[in-house]
């Protein structure tokens, strides 16, 4: 069967946009565990989660606009999902499930060599900066599970 290059283009913005989907759903897992915390930790998991994982998603947003621009492809808009009630334990392990998701959505994407495919540089170099900007956060999100409650 024949692939052709717009066919690739698509099954990339797509790809890309089931990742800040994924991050998407994060922010708004960490956003309803700031709620539920204390000030002091408030503040660590702003800092240390909630501000990466959103430049994150900023990025990829732009880099999923920029390159449907490019290639005359609609771009699309993406709103936050809701999240259900539950306490900020379960908040954060559901967003540490959503950043993880993200990641493995860019590197088998970077994997599966479409974008090199496609012969976009800037996408292909946006998709690391923000594989890069994801990649420490469920570390530090496991520091901080640790350190609920103490």
């Amino acid at each position: 069967m024949a692939y052709t290059t717009a066919e690739a283009r698509q099954q990339l913005l797509d790809t890309v946009a089931e990742a800040i989907g994924s991050i998407g759903l994060a922010l708004a897992a960490l956003g309803a565990a700031y709620e539920l915390l204390d000030e002091h930790k408030g503040d660590e998991l702003e800092e240390r989660l909630f501000r990466p994982a959103q430049t994150a998603y900023g990025r990829a947003q732009r880099i999923h606009a920029a390159f449907a621009e490019r290639a005359g492809l609609p771009g699309r808009a993406f709103a936050q999902p809701a999240v259900p009630g539950e306490d900020a334990r379960a908040a954060i392990d559901r967003a540490v499930h959503a950043i993880v998701r993200a990641g493995a959505e860019i590197a088998d994407l970077q994997d599966s060599m479409l974008p090199v495919e496609v012969g976009d540089r800037e996408l292909r170099a946006g998709l690391a900066e923000v594989r890069e900007l994801l990649e420490p956060l469920q570390g530090r999100a496991r520091e901080l599970l640790r350190t609920l409650g103490r």
